[in-house]
């Protein structure tokens, strides 16, 4: 057995054995990363001996495939299908047909003597030919099936029938949208407990409104274990379907007015004085937060379950449309009374079946009142959102919690004994490993993406723009066996082709606007398939800083959303003083060399970015004045064609402070600091409000050609 046959095993499951990193040098993956990683995807090897039978074995599956599980049709335009088949089970006669999803069907058959062989293998002495068979139609949007009928069986395919390119989403009021930023557990207001809630979203929506913007963007507002295990990053939740009650307003619930024992509660002095210390804080404390909302949404979930509400038929009705959610409820219901992840549960419940007896009632009927309480709420969000002209702008994580229940109720899909990361960069010299399972390239395939389809089709039906965390995924993701460090990973291939079918697909039906986070590591070719299909890309002014070149900061291209920072790097106060580096360095993320070429690299940035500031005439005034320099990088931005122009609000009283240090956990509060001032203060601030009209002034003057 050679190393050859290796590469070649891993080449047919779409597995990388090298890549260039950063520095465009190239990596080798070891042969027991390779091994470890086909094991995963199925591949019979436990040890290289294996890999020419699991070879022989994985070119019989593939050839012995008739149709490809997904195939897309671009513009509806379907013209051949490629079918797979030995030459032993080849009829002479083949009869089809295409079931369109309104219903309809359209028979065809050839003969397959007038059919062209495209390729042909032989493997174990048997002959495989692969032919494609011409179908020529025009299919309306949507997910179809083509029927193969063969001797003994019937093989299909799923045609995603996709345009080839997101419509503008109906949001914008005009070619050059703007919009502000906050994470909303940092949005505060004076009638919030210790954390924003859909109120405050609601309030920062009227301020964009009022000042000309028509985007409200935060950070992802879905399900995360705010208890045991305790884990609050919006980027590893529970569940990427359902949204996450610790944002509800419980006032707004219509069960409030009419429970007194939760006016009761809410009123005592005990649970008064201790709303008022999570207000006093400057870190959301989620533990205590959710204990005191979950007292109050218990009280109102008793109440309406009691067959006190006039709402029942909404609520059915809510069951009806959203059929996971009592599953859900039992999962939650049984995580909480396990106290244990589900990968160590009994066998029939790790396997995904909870009874109702099985978990304490009351809990399971929280869960369920709680989700359709914050899915009436976001809603109601949507149409203030309507009414105003200002959309959500929602941001899609690439993973999951592990022990979540999207990675329990679809365990088939998910690809177990590896996580997600990103490999060794010059920030992250040993790589990233982001602790949450990737889903499996061929099993997601084999469910059509209907996983996939239900969480773009969840956000996007409030969302006027969603970003896409980590595009790179829908080419490739970074793969870390188990036991192994980040730089021994490898990466995995997907079917991009059909990952932007889908988000055209949904994206235009929903009036969606979609822009893909291709920061890092990006092959060539994302960023020209973005563009090809409409998505657009990122434009961080902090990564476009160049030192070296006569044009310290290039112009934003016009597909895409441009901003200063994002939520995982410095706030412009933190990044224009070097604060960023200083805490690496407390942090042991820098030994002392790196912190002295850091703080050099910084300062000629910073020379550079005055010197082209001072050139273009947006910078007057004094060089070190940073509301000034923070004023001509807004300018900047705000005349440039770029399609959206986000705004963090954190940067308009110079926050210093990041809300997430990549690579921590416990040496950061990452996900809990709260903005410093609230939404009655910040939106009386002149250094805010006079900032954001001239933004809004500039984005309405015609951009440069």
């Amino acid at each position: 057995m050679s190393y050859r046959d290796l590469q070649q095993l891993a080449g047919l499951y779409g597995v990388q054995t090298a890549y260039l990193d950063v520095s465009r040098r190239r990596r080798n993956a070891s042969p027991e990363a390779l091994l470890s990683v086909l094991k995963i995807l199925g591949s019979p090897v436990s040890s290289i001996q294996d890999v020419p039978g699991a070879l022989r074995e994985r070119q019989r599956a593939l050839w012995g495939r008739p149709l490809e599980p997904v195939s897309v049709a671009w513009d509806g335009l379907v013209n051949t299908v490629k079918l797979r088949l030995p030459s032993s089970r080849m009829p002479r006669l083949l009869r089809g047909h295409v079931a369109v999803d309104t219903g309809e069907k359209k028979g065809m058959e050839w003969k397959v003597d007038s059919l062209q062989v495209l390729q042909s293998e032989e493997i174990d002495g048997t002959s495989y030919y692969s032919l494609d068979l011409p179908i020529r139609m025009s299919l309306p949007t949507g997910y179809h099936r083509f029927t193969l009928e063969l001797p003994g069986e019937k093989a299909e395919t799923l045609i995603l029938a996709a345009p080839s390119r997101v419509n503008k989403g109906s949001h914008g009021k005009k070619e050059r949208d703007w919009g502000l930023f906050i994470p909303l557990y940092a949005l505060h207001s004076e009638q919030s407990w210790g954390c924003g809630d859909l109120s405050d979203m609601e309030n920062l929506i009227n301020l964009t409104g009022e000042l000309g913007g028509t985007l409200a963007g935060t950070l992802p507002l879905l399900p995360c274990f705010l208890e045991e295990p305790f884990d609050p990053s919006p980027y590893k939740p529970v569940s990427r379907l359902f949204w996450n009650e610790v944002f509800l307003d419980l006032k707004r619930i219509p069960e409030w007015e009419r429970c007194p024992r939760a006016q009761d509660l809410a009123g005592s002095a005990s649970f008064s004085s201790e709303i008022a210390a999570l207000r006093a804080s400057s870190l959301v404390d989620y533990r205590q937060l959710i204990t005191l909302k979950r007292a109050v949404l218990k009280e109102l979930s008793r109440y309406f379950f009691s067959g006190s509400s006039n709402n029942k038929a909404a609520f059915r009705k809510f069951v009806k449309d959203n059929p996971l959610v009592e599953d859900y409820a039992r999962f939650r219901a049984f995580h909480e009374k396990t106290g244990a992840s589900w990968t160590g549960w009994p066998e029939t419940q790790k396997k995904g079946f909870i009874r109702d007896i099985d978990c304490d009632k009351e809990v399971f009927e929280y869960h369920i009142y709680a989700q359709w309480a914050i899915f009436r709420q976001m809603g109601e969000l949507s149409a203030v959102m309507n009414k105003k002209g200002v959309n959500l702008y929602l941001d899609l994580p690439l993973g999951v919690h592990p022990d979540g229940y999207d990675a329990w109720r679809e365990q088939e899909i998910f690809a177990s004994g590896t996580s997600t990361g990103s490999p060794p960069d010059p920030f992250f010299t040993g790589g990233q490993n982001w602790r949450f399972p990737p889903l499996h390239p061929e099993k997601i395939r084999d469910q059509g993406y209907s996983y996939i389809v239900r969480c773009l089709r969840h956000h996007m039906k409030h969302a006027g723009a969603l970003r896409i965390d980590h595009v790179m995924g829908f080419h490739r993701l970074f793969w870390i066996p188990g036991g192994m460090e980040p730089g021994e990973g490898i990466y995995v291939r997907y079917r991009p082709e059909e990952f932007y079918a889908l988000i055209t697909l949904e994206a235009t039906r929903n009036g969606t606007t979609v822009v893909g986070e291709d920061l890092g590591t990006v092959p060539s070719s994302v960023r020209p398939a973005m563009k090809r299909h409409g998505l657009n890309r990122m434009y961080i002014a902090q990564f476009e800083i160049s030192p070296c070149n006569p044009v310290s900061l290039p112009a934003p291209p016009s597909d895409c959303l441009a901003g200063i920072n994002t939520h995982d790097t410095p706030t412009f106060s933190g990044f224009w003083q070097g604060l960023d580096i200083k805490q690496r360095g407390e942090m042991n993320l820098l030994d002392n060399d790196e912190i002295t070429t850091e703080e050099r690299l910084r300062q000629a940035a910073r020379d550079a970015v005055v010197s082209f500031f001072q050139a273009s005439g947006d910078l007057p005034g004094n060089e070190n004045n940073q509301a000034d320099v923070l004023k001509a990088f807004l300018t900047f931005l705000a005349r440039s064609q770029a399609r959206l122009v986000m705004v963090n609000l954190e940067d308009l009283w110079q926050e210093i402070n990041p809300q997430n240090v990549p690579g921590t956990e416990k040496e950061w509060p990452n996900w809990q600091r709260k903005a410093r001032f609230s939404i009655e203060e910040f939106r009386n601030m002149p250094r805010v409000i006079e900032v954001l009209k001239e933004v809004n002034r500039l984005r309405m003057m015609p951009g440069p050609e």
